[in-house]
């Protein structure tokens, strides 16, 4: 007998319409046997004798079956679903079961992207392997794997998931980035270094024809931001002789787009010193230094002495990091993004194009939209939203986990 747990009445809605995950406080308690043939205990959540990572089978309150999942009480996340189906027919063959989740993710890719393409092979819930994430680079000829195991549901099954992905991606080494606080609150340790074959720690991909240094031992996240791919194309189409300010630029690969679809000048902007060394060997890569230039400054103070300046731009890009990281800050992340749309909503000529950002989960489409009204108003400019984009085809959007459809990208043509 698998250890069972029961929701409190109503609490299986969510889950029911696809979401992945059972909170702490929508927990009721846990029936289980500490042996095959011993008796059956009923305890809270707190109480229970069940090993953090062990599989557990939750159910509603009236004692529906809702999935399988990994149970762990260091984390208000306490269970991840893996399958909607029932424990035994889960493990009944474990390395067949995530073989074939692997296998799914390898295939739907492969439907859009070439051998040489860099891209997300695997987007955690969104692919039904709940926290885990695997890039796809593709350098010289060879493949890189950057793995991160963000969740104690997927460190579990280690072993199972590499095999897989050595099996159907047949990489020439995997890099395993684990240096996220987000798995200190899974009880996990911190861990960063190659764990399959070997590489170099800082390569270089083509994306859109554009060359790109990825460091995926010093660099954010894995390396690289590979959800933005088919949105620095689409905005590139607007560059085309114009003068382009492109900001929070972090490897400069919006501007470098804009370079490559010829565009006049283009300025990228960054905070931080090291992303704009990083810009700067990507654009003696590019041969590009007789068109882009390299500006290290406070996105919100140059916005403003560009305004005071009088300065006018034909583009203006905004890829913000997310200034909303929790459900507490979206009014003051309200103001960040209001303040920075209105400023470049002010810097641009007449009809210019406003090509607006934003990659929190918690400001959803809703509050996007909403602050770009508000920030045009308060500019006293009218805008045209020409598309609304999100993050390309190799970050699915699950039905029913709303974190999964966490990147809007909306082009805005401003009078």
């Amino acid at each position: 007998m698998y250890t069972r747990v029961f929701l409190k009445a109503k609490e299986e809605t969510e889950i029911l319409q696809g979401f992945p995950w059972v909170f702490d406080n929508e927990i009721s308690h846990l029936k289980y046997k500490k042996s095959e043939d011993g008796e059956v205990f009923e305890k809270s959540l707190e109480e229970a004798e069940v090993k953090d990572g062990s599989a557990v089978e939750v159910f509603t309150k009236a004692g529906g079956f809702l999935g399988t999942g990994i149970i762990n009480r260091n984390s208000k996340i306490t269970v991840r679903l893996i399958s909607r189906q029932h424990a035994d027919k889960v493990y009944e063959n474990i390395e067949e079961f995530w073989e074939k989740k692997v296998s799914d993710a390898v295939n739907i890719r492969r439907l859009s992207y070439s051998d040489t393409d860099s891209y997300r092979l695997i987007f955690a819930e969104a692919d039904l392997i709940p926290g885990f994430i695997c890039e796809r680079y593709c350098s010289e000829g060879k493949v890189y794997l950057v793995v991160q195991f963000l969740s104690l549901s997927c460190e579990v099954f280690r072993k199972e998931i590499l095999k897989a992905l050595e099996k159907h991606v047949k990489p020439d080494g995997i890099y395993e980035k684990d240096d996220e606080e987000v798995r200190t609150k899974e009880g996990l340790p911190l861990v960063s270094g190659w764990i399959y074959g070997k590489g170099k720690d800082e390569f270089t991909i083509l994306e859109n024809e554009i060359l790109l240094n990825v460091d995926v031992k010093d660099g954010q996240k894995t390396g690289y931001f590979l959800d933005q791919k088919t949105n620095r194309a689409e905005a590139a189409k607007f560059c085309h002789g114009k003068r382009v300010l492109d900001t929070f630029t972090h490897t400069g690969a919006f501007g470098l787009n804009a370079f490559k679809a010829g565009a006049k000048e283009v300025t990228s902007v960054d905070i931080s010193e090291d992303a704009c060394k990083m810009v700067e060997k990507n654009i003696r890569m590019n041969k590009a230094e007789s068109v882009m230039k390299v500006v290290c400054a406070d996105v919100f103070d140059l916005l403003k002495q560009y305004e005071k300046e009088g300065k006018k731009f034909d583009v203006i890009i905004l890829d913000p990091p997310a200034f909303a990281k929790s459900a507490k800050a979206i009014q003051k992340a309200y103001g960040g993004y209001k303040e920075i749309n209105l400023r470049a909503m002010r810097l641009l000529v007449e009809g210019g194009i406003l090509v607006t950002c934003s990659c929190s989960h918690f400001f959803d489409s809703k509050y996007f939209y909403d602050m770009i009204m508000h920030a045009a108003q308060d500019s006293h400019r009218q805008v045209q939203i020409l598309e609304k984009r999100g993050a390309g085809r190799d970050h699915p959007v699950l039905a029913g986990y709303p974190k999964s459809e966490y990147l809007k990208c909306a082009i805005c043509r401003v009078l």
